[in-house]
């Protein structure tokens, strides 16, 4: 590390034992608990990293596990009563008796090589790009163990789970563990039951539209068909499976500006739709962002930032204790194992 650098770091360390409440030691020689309101801006610039991050709830819960917040509203409150009879009572909206959550451990530790930081010790926002690049990071990688995550193994192994899948249980999983009834993931005929759903000329489906309204009557609750804030997520290969056949062919002028019209609208069976990043290929979630939230707990971030020369890098130690909650299931479907073929009468 260079002198100018090192004079850089130097004092990123004794910014971060400023807000933090503690010595320059307690940052690099032991693991210290960052403060309540260092956390709070963590999260705040995180959760603002990832455009889908900022649709859903990221929010700190005082307990390691409990009852979820009820954030959506999960039931009907108009009634009457006859009052000359019993008292009124009324009905706690956010009440969602049976859902519950359980915060386990998160490690989000970075490494940055000395010639990596020579390279940024010469901006006068150096402090601000180390922090930033970790940021993003988490952001993503939360993202990722939402959408992919279906277990948390006591030591996780990227290379055989580079989508994270052994982190954390995702929002996708839990509705799969959670919500059986809510989940298609096959296509029973004639006593045969197949592991794919078939989209397209003779397949189970003509089109991802149909597919969608027959989830949506079938698999969401009667009080969420009509929510005008249902959207559909799904990955880049859903949303191509629908417009490129669209684009994909010689059109006159008009023709290409209502094809333009179409993609930009992005819908599918009547619902927006939310391409979201690192989601899984074959696979539709319909619901509210809304309903999808990360419980972090309070006081639950730990760090410790060291300077290892030995590896010529600074390695910075994170954790914080995270759940991946649906707030309502009745509000939630998953459609997966999509296979979408132009012709399924056509031998392939």
């Amino acid at each position: 590390m260079k002198k100018t650098t090192r004079f850089a770091f130097n004092a990123y360390l004794t910014q971060l034992a400023k807000i933090n409440d503690v010595s320059v030691e307690d940052v690099t020689a032991t693991k210290f608990s960052v403060s309540p309101s260092v956390a709070q801006t963590l999260e705040d610039l995180i959760q603002n990293s990832a455009a889908f991050l900022t649709m859903v709830n990221i929010v700190p819960v005082p307990e390691q596990s409990g009852q979820s917040l009820g954030l959506g509203v999960g039931t009907t409150i108009a009634g009457t009563t006859d009052t000359t009879s019993k008292d009124r009572e009324p009905t706690d909206p956010t009440d969602l008796s049976g859902v519950v959550y359980k915060c386990t451990q998160t490690n989000f530790d970075t490494a940055l090589t000395y010639s990596k930081i020579d390279m940024w010790a010469k901006f006068q926002d150096f402090q601000t790009r180390i922090r930033d690049v970790i940021v993003k990071r988490q952001a993503l990688d939360r993202l990722m163990i939402g959408f992919n995550g279906t277990s948390r193994a006591a030591t996780s192994n990227r290379t055989t789970n580079p989508k994270l899948q052994d982190v954390n249980t995702g929002w996708l999983e839990n509705v799969r563990i959670n919500a059986a009834a809510r989940v298609m993931d096959s296509v029973t005929n004639a006593g045969t039951n197949r592991k794919e759903i078939h989209i397209g000329h003779k397949g189970d489906y003509e089109n991802l539209d149909a597919l969608v309204m027959d989830a949506v009557n079938n698999l969401i609750d009667e009080v969420y068909q009509d929510d005008d804030g249902l959207v559909v997520i799904c990955g880049r290969d859903m949303l191509a499976d629908k417009y490129f056949p669209i684009v994909n062919k010689q059109q006159e002028n008009t023709e290409a500006l209502a094809a333009d019209l179409i993609i930009s609208q992005k819908r599918m069976g009547g619902l927006p739709v939310v391409r979201a990043p690192f989601f899984p290929t074959g696979t539709l979630l319909i619901t509210r962002p809304d309903n999808l939230s990360i419980y972090w707990q309070e006081d639950s971030r730990r760090r410790q930032v060291s300077d290892n020369p030995k590896r010529d890098r600074v390695e910075n130690f994170e954790s914080v204790n995270e759940a991946y909650v649906i707030e309502d299931y009745r509000g939630a479907c998953l459609v997966e194992n999509i296979k979408v073929k132009a012709d399924w009468s056509v031998a392939p």
